[in-house]
C-alpha cells in the first residue's frame, strides 16, 4: 500500500470563525430583558418613607397606596423608628405621581370607619386597608411625609375660608362638629389644638363656598351646643341650634344688630367663641365708664354680668362684686359696705363709643348724680332671686354734699329696693304691734268673752221659759176658739137665733119696699103730700 492511500481516510478539520444562530436567542432575550429595566426605571417614580403611629392592616408588597380611587404607589418595606415611637414604611411611587408630592400632600390609613359624619371605608372590609393619599400641587416637593391619624374633614382644595376659632370657656368641640348658619351646615370643626401657656383651645374651622362670604371683620361667633336652660334676671330663656347641634356641640355665626357687615375676611382670621348672642353682642361696645356702689344690704343673687338699667334699659354691667384687691375693710365689721363695680357704656346711652363719648358720660353722670341719680338692687325673678341694678331719678333726693370716689371710681349713692322698703316699713309695723299691751288686751278680751258666754247661757234660759209660757197661752186660746166655733155650728142654738134674726131683718126690708119705691117716684112726697093716687094693680084679663 503507498503511502497516499495510508492518510486518505483521515478528515480535514478546520477551525470555524462564525457564531451559531443559537446564540441569537439569549442575546435577544437580554436585550429585551434590559429594555424592560429601562423602562421600569424611566417610568416609576420616586421611593417615599411615610411615617405612622402604628402599622395596623399593611403589608409589604400587598398594600397599596391610592389617590382618588386610583392605584399610584406600592408599600415595599415596614420597619419600626429608632425610638419605637411608631412606623416607617417605605413605598414605590408611579411616575405620574411625582409632581403631587409636595409639602402640602397628606396620607392616612383607610379602614372601616363610624363617626358623627357618617359610615366610611366600608370597601376595606373585603380588600383590606390601604394608605390614601390627599395631592397637592402646592409647595416644594417632598419625599418624607408625617401621616395623618385620621382623614381630613375637609379635603383639600375644596373652595371656601379657613379660620381659627378661640375659646377659654367650659365647653369644648370635637373634630367635625358643626358650624351652623340660620339652621343650615356651612362648614366644620377640622383640628384642635391647646396652647399650654396661654390655657386656651384654638380650633381650625372650615366655612364652605359660598357661605365663606358672610365671614367679615365684625361676624361674631357663639356656642349653640345643645339645649340650655336660663334662669336669670330676665327670666327663663331657652336656647336651642338646629337639629343637628342638639346631638353634638356647634357654633353658630352672624353680624350682631346695630353693627355694620363690615369688610370680608378673605384669608385666615382668628376669631372668639361666646357662650351666647347677647354675649357676643355686648362685645360690640369697647368702651364704659367705671362706677362704684356701696351696698348695705345683702348682695345674694347678684351675680358679675348682671345689666344694669336705667328705667329698664340696659345701659351696662356688673364688673365685679367685693373686689378683694379693693377691700381695705374687714368683712365682719358692722359698718362694711359691699362695693360694686359697674360699668356704663357709652354707646349704650346714644353716644359715641369712643373716648370722647366716656368723657361726656362721666361729666354727664356726675351732673345726674347731683340732680339725684341712685342706684339700687331690685329683683328681677322672683323665682331665682337674680338681681339687677337699677338707675333712676329721684327729684325728692337732697343733693349731696360732695361725690364720693371708691380706689378711684366715682361712687353712685344708693337706695332701698322697693321689696326692701316695704320689707322695713312692716318691720315698723310690726314693732308697734310688739310695743302694745297684748297682754292686758288678751285679758280684757278674756274677760269679756266669760260675760258673753253668761249672757248667752241666761238668754238661752229665758228662752226656754218662754216658749214653755207662749206655747201654754197658745194652747188655751186654741181651745177657746174650738168652743166658740162649736156654738155656731149648724143646729146650735147661737146658729138658730142667727137664723130668726136674719129673717126678721128680711121681713122689716120688705115692709119698706112701698115706702122706698114712693121715695123713687116722688121724693119730696114725705114734705108736700099730693092727691092719693090709686095704685094700679095688674090683674088677669077676663
Amino acid at each position: 500500500m503507498s503511502e497516499d492511500n495510508q492518510y486518505s481516510d483521515i478528515a480535514d478539520i478546520q477551525d470555524s470563525r462564525k457564531l451559531s444562530a443559537v446564540w441569537l436567542v439569549p442575546f435577544v432575550a437580554l436585550i429585551i430583558g434590559l429594555w424592560f429595566i429601562y423602562y421600569q426605571w424611566s417610568n416609576q417614580g420616586p421611593m417615599i418613607s411615610i411615617a405612622f403611629e402604628h402599622a395596623e392592616g399593611l403589608e409589604a408588597g400587598k398594600t397599596k397606596i391610592k389617590a382618588r380611587e386610583v392605584d399610584i404607589g406600592l408599600v415595599k418595606s415596614i420597619k419600626l423608628k429608632p425610638d419605637l415611637s411608631g412606623v416607617v414604611i417605605t413605598a414605590q411611587m408611579s411616575k405620574e405621581a411625582e409632581d403631587m408630592l409636595t409639602e402640602n400632600t397628606e396620607f392616612w390609613i383607610v379602614t372601616p370607619r363610624v363617626s358623627l359624619n357618617g359610615i366610611s371605608g366600608m370597601s376595606t372590609l373585603l380588600s383590606g386597608p390601604y394608605i390614601n393619599m390627599e395631592p397637592s400641587l402646592e409647595g416644594k416637593a417632598e419625599t418624607d411625609f408625617d401621616a395623618r391619624n385620621e382623614p381630613p374633614v375637609t379635603p383639600i382644595g375644596t373652595p371656601g375660608l379657613h379660620i381659627t376659632l378661640n375659646s377659654n370657656d367650659e365647653f369644648a368641640y370635637e373634630k367635625g362638629d358643626a358650624v351652623v348658619y340660620k339652621g343650615l351646615k356651612v362648614g366644620e370643626f377640622e383640628d384642635i389644638y391647646f396652647n399650654l401657656e396661654e390655657r386656651i383651645v384654638y380650633y381650625n374651622v372650615f366655612i364652605k363656598a359660598p357661605y365663606h362670604q358672610l365671614i367679615t371683620k365684625n361676624t361674631r361667633f357663639w356656642n349653640v351646643s345643645g339645649v340650655k336652660f336660663k334662669l336669670g334676671a330676665n327670666g327663663l330663656e331657652v336656647q336651642t341650634g338646629s337639629v343637628e347641634t342638639l346631638l353634638t356641640n356647634g357654633v353658630t355665626f352672624d353680624v350682631p344688630k346695630g353693627m355694620p357687615l363690615g369688610q370680608q375676611i378673605t384669608e385666615r382670621d382668628y376669631f372668639d367663641i361666646y357662650p351666647d348672642y347677647q354675649s357676643a353682642s355686648d362685645q360690640r361696645y369697647k368702651h364704659g365708664v367705671k362706677f362704684a356702689l356701696m351696698i348695705d344690704d345683702t348682695v345674694r343673687g347678684l351675680k358679675v354680668g348682671a345689666p344694669v338699667e336705667y328705667r329698664g334699659l340696659v345701659v351696662g354691667k356688673v364688673l365685679e362684686i367685693n373686689p378683694e384687691i379693693y377691700a381695705k375693710q374687714l368683712v365682719m365689721d358692722n359698718n362694711y359696705s359691699i362695693p360694686v363695680i359697674i360699668e356704663i357704656q357709652p354707646g349704650r346711652v346714644q353716644q359715641d363709643d369712643s373716648p370722647e363719648g366716656v368723657a361726656i358720660l362721666e361729666k354727664q353722670t356726675l351732673a345726674e348724680i347731683k340732680r339725684g341719680m341712685r342706684a339700687t338692687l331690685e329683683t328681677g325673678n322672683l323665682i331665682t332671686g337674680a338681681l339687677y341694678v337699677d338707675i333712676d331719678i329721684y327729684p325728692e333726693m337732697d343733693a349731696p354734699d360732695s361725690i364720693s370716689s371708691f380706689n378711684g371710681f366715682t361712687v353712685i349713692p344708693t337706695v332701698p329696693e322697693e321689696i326692701g322698703q316695704i320689707a322695713e316699713k312692716m318691720n315698723q309695723v310690726l314693732n308697734k304691734i310688739n310695743q302694745l299691751p297684748l297682754e292686758e288686751f288678751a285679758k280684757n278680751a278674756n274677760e269679756l268673752l266669760t260675760d258673753l258666754s253668761r249672757t248667752a247661757k241666761a238668754l238661752q234660759h229665758t228662752s226656754q221659759q218662754a216658749d214653755k209660757h207662749i206655747i201654754a197661752e197658745m194652747g188655751n186660746t186654741l181651745t177657746e176658739l174650738n168652743v166658740l166655733l162649736k156654738d155656731y155650728q149648724h143646729g146650735s142654738n147661737t146658729n138658730s137665733e142667727i137664723i130668726r134674726t136674719m129673717k126678721s131683718v128680711q121681713q122689716a126690708l120688705d115692709e119698706f119696699q112701698p115706702l122706698l119705691k114712693q121715695l123713687n117716684r116722688a121724693p119730696n112726697s114725705l114734705v108736700f103730700p099730693s092727691a092719693a093716687r090709686e095704685e094700679i094693680e095688674p090683674t088677669r084679663e077676663k
